[in-house]
């Protein structure tokens, strides 16, 4: 499919779900189509004996083995196929989820789009993964950009390759690697959330801003806030306070670190549930102009959104990865809150694919 033939797919789509509420503007292309994801997640098996890496068939389990893609880092290839040689050498099986037996279940690798810096995450069955120092010692030797491997392990009987609380073992390096957004850095661990195109990803928080309007006397909410990414580049765009709220204590910790790298100290973070923490701060009459919620596919919660409408925000800077969620997040807001949209920008984050990224602006039509 040609590029303009899948924009303009999406752009149809963005009109389905969503332009009830307020003109679609044109999408925004990506600058580049081809190598931008700097997340990449392989699932490990067994073919003719050797390990192999892929991705599952869509709608099974059927690995298919994949030597490159050209969607992604031209790095994550190289060190793949590291690791598929290394793993035969050292007698690494993958693992067989009906079976039980083998080792390596996926390997997740990240990448630094402005640092020369790669994390590599070996999710293995268990912390007993055979010569785990020599490979990683190995893998580092031929790619010294690798400045961290660590493994997680995954018992669970399931696709998704990092489970609910896990946690992580360094086999060598720091256990992060290092990025830069929009003049800032951030600290890139396995269990963080960070946009897949940085390249894409300055242009969407730019909008974002602008959307905003930010003044000095602003007191602004980032909620689902991850390691800060909007929270900060928030505190350097004119908010006056940034509070950042985040169910995931470790991406807390990243996020308190990023804003002491970066020497910013008018935000602060709090792990919480971003639902029963609006609830609660509503109550005790906590006055915020502004509202950033970037949720997961599924979207927000209505529990949310009503907790969020308690606050009396001036402007809500909703990001969504998926129209059909954004849509019936905007249904609930339009029936109970006093919010209208007066600008929805789609953001084409994932060329190749489905996937559609969309910055909405609602301003309150009226006080509660």
């Amino acid at each position: 499919m040609k590029y303009s033939d899948e924009l303009l797919e999406k752009y149809l789509t963005e009109e389905q779900f969503l332009s009830r509420f307020s003109t679609v503007s044109p999408i925004l292309p990506s600058p580049s189509i081809t190598g931008y994801r700097c997340k990449i997640q392989a699932v490990c098996g067994m073919e003719n004996g050797k390990l192999v890496t892929g991705i599952y068939r869509k709608g099974s389990h059927k690995l298919i083995p994949i030597r490159s893609c050209p969607l992604e880092d031209e790095r994550a290839p190289l060190i793949l196929s590291t690791i598929r040689t290394l793993a035969n050498r050292f007698h690494i099986k993958a693992y067989d989820e009906d079976k039980g037996t083998g080792h390596l279940r996926h390997v997740l690798i990240r990448c630094s789009e402005y640092y020369d810096e790669v994390l590599v995450v070996l999710v293995t069955s268990s912390y007993d993964l055979p010569s785990a120092s020599d490979l990683a010692a190995a893998i580092h030797q031929k790619h010294p950009e690798v400045k961290s491997i660590s493994i997680i392990v995954n018992t669970e009987k399931t696709s998704m390759v990092i489970p609910p609380n896990a946690r992580e073992k360094v086999i060598y390096g720091k256990g992060y690697i290092m990025d830069r957004l929009l003049g800032l850095d951030f600290r890139i661990s396995a269990l963080s959330f960070y946009q897949v195109n940085p390249r894409q990803a300055r242009n969407l928080y730019t909008i974002a801003m602008n959307m905003a309007e930010l003044r000095d006397d602003d007191v602004v909410i980032d909620a689902y806030s991850g390691t800060g990414t909007i929270a900060l580049i928030a505190s350097r765009s004119g908010a006056g306070k940034v509070i950042g709220v985040e169910a995931n204590e470790d991406a807390v910790l990243d996020a308190k670190e990023n804003a002491r790298i970066n020497g910013i100290d008018n935000a602060e973070f709090v792990v919480a549930d971003a639902s029963r923490w609006l609830k609660e701060k509503a109550k005790e009459g906590l006055r915020a102009s502004v509202l950033f919620l970037d949720p997961p596919r599924s979207g927000a919660t209505e529990e949310f959104l009503a907790a969020a409408g308690r606050i009396d925000f001036e402007r809500i800077i909703y990001v969504s990865c998926n129209p059909e969620t954004l849509g019936r997040d905007l249904r609930y807001i339009y029936r109970f809150l006093p919010y209208r949209a007066i600008g929805i920008q789609p953001v084409d984050l994932f060329p190749g694919s489905s996937h559609i990224e969309t910055v909405v602006v609602l301003e309150r039509t009226r006080r509660r």
